[in-house]
């Protein structure tokens, strides 16, 4: 295998991951900016038959970066040469090895900036809003939502991997695809308006609008956190909250239950008078 091996594959890589692995838009064009950022820097050489790729001239370049930046880079190549590994390829990735990363919690936006916002959003907005917090969807399953997936109670979610889930669909959401369709009259997917469907950008950026309303800078995802958090500050079982999040490890579900602590912390330590006064104490 050459370089240019590595140039010619990285397209095909990308259709399977898009088409087979069902990763979004946004997400296959990470990888592809990691693939072709560093294909001018890694080297590549036989050895015994085996085409060894090193990413160290590449790692050196990107050295000054932020962890989580240069560790998803890596996971990206790693990524790659899976792919290829199952394509029959004989290849073999060297300095790839893993940075340490620290664990940051999501931070979720609270019920109540949720309902401030809803009370000012246009219905594109509220639509999309509220979905996102009362089915707990990542983006891009919002935007291939199709209509044959809604149904009276539950909604079927195709997720990464395309994973299937179901998730209930309570009254405010099972309202406010109502209207939707009765304004907009979607034909296949829900996020259609008049024939026109609406891209990942565009959701992304009435969620953005939805909250400005009320000064506050809110994404997509932190949407999700919420969905998560609530659930869990209300005694749902983790297990239930990780199966309604398509999380394929509970491990993963787990870090809710660690800003649930970190919040319960913070209030404490807002609400007690011995730790707020600590005068004549000891």
């Amino acid at each position: 295998m050459t370089k240019a091996d590595l140039v010619q594959n990285r397209l095909d890589f990308l259709d399977y991951l898009l088409d087979i692995r069902g990763y979004s838009d946004l997400t296959v064009k990470s990888y592809d900016e990691a693939l072709r950022e560093a294909l001018p820097r890694v080297e590549v050489a036989d050895e015994s038959g085996i085409s060894v790729v090193d990413l160290m001239p590449y790692r050196l370049m990107i050295a000054s970066q932020k962890p989580r930046t240069i560790a998803k880079k890596l996971s990206a190549w790693r990524s790659y040469i899976a792919y290829l590994k199952k394509q029959g390829q004989a290849v073999e990735l060297r300095a790839d090895e893993s940075i340490k990363v620290p664990k940051t919690l999501p931070k979720p936006v609270s019920h109540s900036h949720i309902m401030e916002a809803l009370a000012v959003a246009e219905p594109e907005e509220r639509l999309v809003v509220v979905l996102l917090y009362t089915l707990g969807l990542r983006l891009s399953e919002l935007h291939g939502l199709s209509l044959d997936q809604i149904g009276r109670e539950w909604v079927r979610i195709r997720g990464k991997g395309d994973k299937v889930r179901d998730v209930p669909l309570p009254p405010a959401a099972s309202e406010a695809i109502a209207a939707h369709r009765q304004t907009c009259a979607p034909r296949t997917f829900l996020c259609e308006c008049n024939g026109r469907r609406l891209s990942e950008n565009s959701l992304r950026y009435l969620v953005n609008r939805a909250f400005a309303r009320v000064g506050l800078k809110v994404t997509p995802h932190q949407l999700r956190h919420a969905y998560a958090t609530e659930l869990l500050n209300h005694d749902a079982r983790i297990a239930d909250v990780s199966e309604l999040l398509g999380h394929a490890s509970m491990a993963t579900t787990q870090i809710y239950t660690k800003l649930g602590s970190a919040l319960k912390m913070k209030h404490y330590r807002i609400a007690h008078p011995l730790c707020k006064e600590t005068d004549g104490i000891g």
